[in-house]
């Protein structure tokens, strides 16, 4: 029994398939068509914005998707090329193997294993993260730092198109060496490709909303609607094909996909033996790889768990890691690049009504049918038109409302959001993201070293403290009642002491201080050594060190050792009864 409990552990499709049904099957199906329309286009353009032939985007998005049917738990997620871990990819790529000559010569072969690299690499690293439940690591990466990071790189990825809806040679993946390189270079731009590039824009950003309301109207059905405005990307491959054949506009420069394979990809293990590259270049691909994989997990995993609560489910953060691992795994297996979950489609994934992993499934074998027939009617794709999708994807990933609420909620947090922006932009996506990591971990670390401490006073008739600057208490000069609200740690040990001198020398009459402990969760060495450092000042000041609803797991850390005993004052179990004790029946002189 336990060995088939952890079968289905670590094989969670052996839980849902139980209770598989036909109308789940026939939800799950649907939901795999609507994301099939919608990931051909996107899987073409990103994989164009990693650097990287076209195929490798249809190959990324076959043996990852029926990976994570396998090893996932979420049925609206969809895992696949994603934008982000794409111009990742591409910084990566371009920085380990600076191309010189196109794909057939030897630097552009070592760009196609580094991709291959990466995904091998990022799935080892998740996979690492799920096993040895290292998930946790990902919480030290803040809210704003993350919102910083997604919005510079969606104005990164929108420069990295510029050369190709320009029809212009842009040999800079920088975000100002792009302007720079873009306003030097604008009278060399190709009309047709500007004119096919700004109809794609405007087509996949108006046709959508226009469909969605005119099948509404016909129709009354907000699902059918909603399901079929997402072929506008395949509509706009189709129109922009007819114009380029019908046109020539092939001949008159504008930049076509070309040949793309026909068939499946070939599932082989890398050429170790023909990447003899020098140490640096592993270091550098490792690092890429870690924070890609770091990427790839916060975006999969936050998505996850915002339909799982829609859902009344559960995920769990170390399961999803692992099955992230197997896509990323399966994605190099194939000869392909990083993936990770995309947060545009996972949602058209839930409101088309996926519900179970299976959709992923389905999915993978509508792109491989795809590989099987569709390849050869893709020659004359403009470029244009698929920059055009990566600009209107990008455009919900810079979120300005939650820069805004961050400016109002606080300003210091909005620092950290605007540094992790300003780094992106100007240093690259990789840098950027390091940057947030480590402001994330400086802003952790100065916040619990600079805690709040609330000086207390009684709140009249009642048993009630709380902060004398908010609220009209009673206080008593003897008496110094004070609160520290976090866990008291090496950190702000020297705060905790630098406080206690301060109240002592601003208040010459007391007699008394009491700190109310039920806001700390935790002490270590360092902050014990502090506690007796304070009594002793106190004794010296002719003062007692009183401590007040002591937490039954912190004081048996004070009990274990001899603090208790040297502690001048008393050990009370609320600060009531201390505030009676040292006041209201203090014995009159």
């Amino acid at each position: 029994m336990k060995q088939e409990s952890l079968v289905v552990r670590c094989l969670p499709f052996l839980h849902w398939t139980k209770t598989y049904n036909k109308t789940t099957l026939l939800d799950d199906v649907i939901a795999a068509l609507v994301i099939t329309m919608m990931l051909i286009p996107q899987s073409l353009a990103y994989s164009l914005l990693a650097g990287l032939p076209p195929q490798l985007g249809l190959y990324a998005s076959i043996l990852p998707l029926l990976a994570y049917a396998f090893f996932g738990s979420s049925g609206p997620l969809s895992v696949g090329p994603f934008a982000i871990t794409s111009i990742m990819t591409a910084t990566a790529l371009g920085t380990a193997f600076p191309t010189s000559g196109g794909m057939d010569s030897l630097s552009g072969a070592n760009y196609l294993a580094g991709a291959v690299m990466l995904a091998i690499m990022s799935g080892s690293f998740l996979l690492a993260f799920g096993v040895f439940r290292l998930g946790f690591l990902t919480n030290f990466i803040s809210f704003p730092v993350v919102t910083g990071f997604i919005s510079a790189s969606a104005l990164v990825i929108a420069s990295s198109q510029f050369g190709n809806l320009l029809g212009i040679n842009i040999n800079t993946s920088s975000f100002f060496g792009v302007l720079s390189s873009t306003i030097q270079n604008v009278n060399e731009l190709n009309k047709y490709t500007l004119l096919i590039g700004l109809c794609s824009f405007l087509f996949l950003f108006y046709i959508p909303k226009l469909l969605n309301l005119a099948i509404l109207k016909l129709t009354g059905s907000t699902y059918l609607s909603e399901t079929l405005s997402k072929t506008a990307p395949l509509l706009a491959m189709l129109l922009s094909i007819i114009a380029v054949i019908v046109l020539d506009l092939d001949k008159n420069g504008v930049t076509t996909v070309g040949a793309i394979p026909t068939g499946l990809p070939l599932i082989s293990m890398p050429d170790w033996h023909a990447m003899d590259w020098e140490i640096d270049t592993w270091k550098s691909l490792i690092s890429s790889a870690l924070l890609i994989s770091i990427v790839g997990f916060v975006s999969s995993l936050s998505a996850a768990q915002s339909f799982a609560a829609q859902q009344r489910q559960r995920i769990n953060p170390n399961k999803e890691a692992i099955a992230l691992a197997m896509s990323n795994l399966s994605s190099g297996f194939s000869g392909a690049f990083p993936v990770s979950a995309s947060l545009s489609r996972s949602a058209v994934n839930f409101k088309a009504g996926a519900k179970t992993p299976a959709a992923s499934a389905f999915t993978a074998l509508g792109i491989a049918i795809s590989c099987l027939f569709l390849t050869p009617y893709l020659y004359y794709l403009p470029v244009a038109t698929l920059a055009a999708m990566i600009l209107v994807a990008v455009l919900s990933l810079f979120d300005l409302k939650a820069i805004k609420r961050t400016w109002r909620f606080n300003p210091k947090d909005f620092s950290a959001l605007l540094i992790t922006m300003v780094f992106t932009l100007i240093s690259g996506v990789e840098w950027g993201l390091i940057s947030g990591v480590l402001l994330s971990i400086g802003l952790h670390l100065y916040r619990s070293s600079h805690p709040y401490v609330a000086v207390l006073g009684r709140v009249p008739t009642t048993e009630h403290f709380r902060n004398i600057e908010r609220h009209d208490v009673i206080t008593h000069p003897e008496v110094i009642s004070f609160r520290i609200d976090a866990s008291l740690y090496f950190a702000n040990a020297r705060f905790l002491e630098d406080k206690v001198n301060e109240l002592v020398s601003s208040n010459p009459d007391a007699k008394h201080l009491v700190l109310m402990c039920y806001s700390i969760n935790d002490i270590d060495a360092s902050a014990l050594e502090s506690l007796f450092e304070i009594n002793h000042y106190l004794k010296d000041a002719n003062m007692k060190f009183h401590l007040s609803e002591v937490k039954g797991p912190i004081l048996d850390k004070l009990k274990r050792s001899n603090f208790l005993d040297q502690m001048t004052g008393n050990l009370y179990l609320s600060h009531y009864q201390a505030w009676t004790d040292l006041i209201e029946n203090k014995p009159k002189t």
